[in-house]
């Protein structure tokens, strides 16, 4: 599915799993249970729990500092956890008075399901329409991040960044689409390697107006 064919939301379902609906989805909480040398120190242990689960030997050679780099990764990839809008935007709201829609397209994503702790990755695409204030061009791309760097759902991750746009600089409108690919599809369950989820989330005069929807939609599916 092309992100051209998204409809203004679309809720994908993960198997054997039951989702919430797009209405009910709320920001993942922010919780620090102790400093990062303790979290390493709990987290390599569970990982060496876990190698011992599977049938390995987390003591052979090449598995030794396997726990403690798997929870280094882990914190990597969780990182969205620490971090918080004002953090990332850092004053980057500039007053300006241009007023058409501004567009970042095919931004790298990744993130992991939080339903079975695979990842998930693609490419993230915003517009928004500015009102007075407009934001730097990467913070775009940070903002992002800080949803996508945490376990997650797709939908979650497409309302939380068109919300935190809107959120951060107070403008007419957003558009999100999100398109990924998901582990959990591919390497287990039902196995289908190659299909691709696509979400999407408009707000203010991106819902309102069918002509500036169709503008952005068209707008990311032109090469």
């Amino acid at each position: 599915m092309d992100s051209k064919d998204a409809p203004a939301q679309i809720v994908a379902e993960c198997e054997d799993e039951e989702t919430n609906s797009i209405d009910t989805l709320i920001s993942t909480p922010i919780v620090d249970y102790s400093s990062n040398e303790e979290k390493l120190e709990m987290m390599a242990d569970a990982f060496r729990t876990i190698l011992r689960c599977v049938g390995e030997d987390p003591d052979r050679e090449g598995l030794k500092k396997t726990p403690m780099r798997a929870a280094q990764a882990m914190l990597f990839c969780c990182q969205g956890y620490t971090q918080s809008l004002e953090e990332v935007i850092n004053h980057a709201v500039f007053e300006d008075a241009y007023d058409d829609m501004i567009i970042v397209k095919d931004i790298p994503m990744y993130s992991m399901c939080e339903h079975h702790l695979l990842p998930f990755y693609g490419k993230v695409h915003i517009g928004y329409i500015p009102r007075g204030k407009v934001l730097g061009l990467s913070k775009l791309a940070r903002i992002a991040e800080i949803s996508c760097r945490r376990l997650q759902l797709q939908e979650r991750i497409t309302r939380e960044i068109a919300e935190n746009i809107m959120k951060a600089v107070d403008c007419e409108g957003v558009g999100v689409v999100v398109e990924a690919e998901h582990m959990c599809m591919c390497m287990r369950g039902v196995q289908k390697v190659g299909s691709r989820t696509v979400t999407s989330t408009v707000l203010g005069t991106f819902r309102r107006d069918p002509r500036t929807r169709a503008e952005f939609f068209s707008s990311i599916n032109h090469n």
